[in-house]
């Protein structure tokens, strides 16, 4: 592909923010089927990150990066995988973690102040939440070249946030990725804000998809609150990856609803009325309003999805809400595969004092 088959364009779109279809002649969209089961995870997605700014305000989760109103970026990155692929999830990406089949209070057990990350990750192939920003794309290409060097079919979604396209480690994934054509898809999900710097001062390049091209490999953007469109645009990565097309880069531009975590002072850096402009592109009511002019959403279709959620939800509940008795011994079990000498005094240290205070 020529540099210039590589520059993206705007950013494709296949339902506009009222719900009307949008004419496109060179995107492939979804079946109904895919555009249903996409619509069940954006209400399944919705009622996890409530759920979890309420469990925050209970003190059962320590923090919350909220993806509300992103919740279509973070579907679609699940859906477009096969079981043998492998999800690198960002600290912001609980929804995608959850699509992607992990049980909700495992997704959560990191942000709950636990010492890892609650699900096991070769099991469901997602790689621990990252919470430095663009650390986990570097060990995604890792993967990616690690499984094509053992002849195994599988590709990587690599999330991040804009934020992360400032970062070293973003760099030097992509150009890793490019020279030796790693089976990789970054997925840049732009919501225009790293904390509280506004895109603008991050990146005077016409797109951070523009960024790709750089390094050999082609951009694209695409609407990030539009699920069909995210489907059909990560899908089409994903299998130009999965051929040997080498790695992908699609961008794509939504928007934060809600502070960067619920320890964020959001008013201090945007204004109310430049959120309130974004709630009416918001996915889950696209979404619905298409599906309904579609014919494939029903009043007892969508009261069917929300109890569904609602079931997840309380199960979410009771995973947190239980108290785990903690084994100090914890401690020293997995900090090397062999424990130092060191290691085996102070645990030995640990026993003897916990044993003269059970004994008082």
């Amino acid at each position: 592909m020529t540099p210039a088959g590589m520059l993206p364009g705007e950013p494709i779109q296949l339902v506009d923010p009222l719900g009307r279809p949008v004419p496109e002649s060179t995107l492939r969209p979804p079946a109904d089927a895919d555009l249903v089961r996409a619509h069940q995870a954006l209400v399944v997605g919705r009622r996890v990150n409530d759920q979890a700014y309420a469990l925050v305000r209970q003190g059962r989760l320590a923090v919350y990066p909220s993806s509300h109103g992103q919740e279509a970026c973070q579907v679609a990155a699940a859906l477009v995988l096969g079981e043998q692929d492998w999800l690198f999830p960002t600290y912001r990406d609980t929804v995608s973690i959850v699509t992607r089949g992990v049980d909700p209070a495992e997704a959560l057990m990191l942000l709950s102040g636990d010492w890892h990350s609650g699900y096991d990750p070769v099991a469901t192939r997602v790689a621990p939440q990252a919470t430095p920003l663009a650390t986990q794309l570097p060990h995604a290409v890792g993967v990616a070249h690690a499984a094509t060097l053992r002849g195994e079919d599988t590709v990587v979604m690599a999330m991040c946030g804009d934020g992360a396209t400032s970062e070293g480690d973003f760099h030097e994934a992509l150009n890793f990725a490019a020279v030796f054509r790693a089976p990789v898809v970054f997925f840049v999900q732009n919501n225009e804000f790293a904390i509280s710097v506004p895109l603008a001062r991050q990146s005077v390049a016409p797109s951070l998809a523009h960024k790709a091209v750089g390094y050999g490999m082609p951009g694209r953007r695409v609407d990030g609150n539009d699920v069909a469109a995210l489907l059909s645009v990560l899908g089409d990565a994903v299998e130009a990856a999965r051929a040997g097309g080498g790695p992908q880069l699609v961008e794509a531009h939504t928007y934060r609803m809600q502070a960067h975590t619920n320890a964020d002072d959001a008013t201090r850096y945007r204004k109310d009325d430049d959120v309130e402009a974004w709630r009416s592109r918001d996915p889950l009511l696209r979404s619905a309003t298409h599906l309904t002019g579609k014919g494939l959403l029903t009043e007892a279709i969508e009261s069917e999805m929300t109890a569904a959620a609602e079931t997840l939800a309380a199960a979410m509940r009771d995973g947190l809400m239980a108290d785990v008795e903690p084994d100090p011994q914890e401690l020293f079990a997995h900090v090397y595969a062999e424990p130092t000498p060191q290691l085996r005094e102070q645990s030995a240290f640990l026993a003897e004092e916990l044993g003269r205070e059970d004994a008082v």
